[in-house]
């Protein structure tokens, strides 16, 4: 069995082994009804795909205890059809929505222990991921796929959680214009750890990746999605090709409109335009929702509400979402499946 579980209140966003992971194997032409397994070491061919053609992609969700005891997903059903638009992209086996989501419940029902208690604002992140295995040297489909889901205690992804942070402008790119932005692989992220060290070491959080066509506009905050408010009571957040489609994003935009009344608008968001907002945010599933407090470009550090305080619609967004997560506040129809 794994380790004893830890101090909620101290999570951070790292690895910790818990003690039941689902695997299957697809093989001839279909997914095998799949196991729960103790081992956390996978055992595959050294000419896998996913280790040298970066075939694989991987999706990430969370697992909620409410205050009645209840454990939730939210919108695992977005996640499950998310990968399987990877999975089409990189030319893999798709997952049905109802063995993703089957799998994650049994996950979350296997480590029900480390599902952390309500009121520590850790939660239990879920890491599905479809890999490329088996013989093959050639520049090719893989002969065989593993689909795997495991879960990991977590905490804030940005240390000091609700607090505004600050990101840089960087000149790398994330994605090409017409290549797997929208797809949630691998490659996407070794394109970014460059970037995200050299932010770090100027003393950032992360960067800020502009379109890679003409460099002029806002795409995606280190690995999440930027959004923007302006005084006119607009949520605004970039439209692109090459930016993953983010369920938080989506689910953020619904909100703002149906339960705050404000304007949604996609659109490209210039990076000499910021003066446009009064308030910004990175938003995904580990980050939820990160205040941007600046933002530097070419030198000059642009502030939006606050360097240390969160501003008022950011917060009320906050509050909202993560409330529907966690089973305080209702949501639309169909976001929340309990775990049972």
């Amino acid at each position: 069995m794994a380790d004893t579980v830890p101090q909620w209140e101290t999570l951070g966003f790292d690895y910790i082994k818990t003690d039941k992971r689902y695997i299957s194997v697809w093989e001839n032409g279909s997914w095998d009804d799949g196991i729960l397994t103790e081992d956390n070491l996978l055992h595959i061919s050294e000419a896998s795909t996913a280790l040298h053609y970066g075939q694989q992609c991987f999706e990430g969700l969370k697992a909620y205890r409410g205050k009645d005891g209840k454990i939730r997903l939210f919108r695992a059903d977005l996640n499950a059809q998310r990968m399987q638009l990877s999975c089409h992209r990189v030319l893999m086996p798709e997952v049905s929505e109802e063995k993703f989501i089957d799998a994650c419940k049994q996950v979350v029902l296997a480590n029900e222990k480390w599902v952390p208690p309500y009121g520590t604002g850790a939660t239990l992140y879920l890491r599905p991921f479809v890999i490329g295995v088996g013989d093959n040297i050639g520049v090719k489909p893989a002969p065989k796929y593993i689909f795997s889901v495991f879960c990991v205690p977590v905490g804030p992804y940005f240390k000091g959680g609700l607090t505004p942070v600050n990101f840089s402008v960087t000149d790398m790119d994330r994605a090409a214009p017409h290549g797997t932005g929208q797809a949630k692989v691998g490659g996407n992220y070794a394109a970014s750890m460059l970037p995200h060290k050299e932010a770090g070491d100027q003393g950032y959080a992360d960067c800020i990746y502009l379109d890679p066509t003409t460099h002029t506009n806002i795409e995606e905050v280190g690995a999440a999605n930027f959004f923007g408010i302006t005084a006119d009571n607009e949520f605004i957040t970039p439209k692109s090709p090459s930016i993953l489609a983010s369920i938080t994003k989506r689910s953020l935009m619904d909100l703002a409109e149906k339960k705050l009344g404000m304007t949604v608008i996609e659109r490209d968001v210039p990076i000499t335009g910021l003066d446009a907002f009064t308030e910004a945010g990175a938003c995904g599933t580990a980050a939820v929702i990160t205040p941007i407090g600046g933002i530097e470009y070419k030198g000059r550090l642009h502030v939006f509400y606050s360097e240390s305080e969160t501003g008022p619609v950011t917060r009320k967004l906050y509050d909202t979402l993560s409330g529907i997560q966690f089973g305080d506040v209702e949501g639309p129809d169909g976001w929340v499946t309990i775990v049972e």
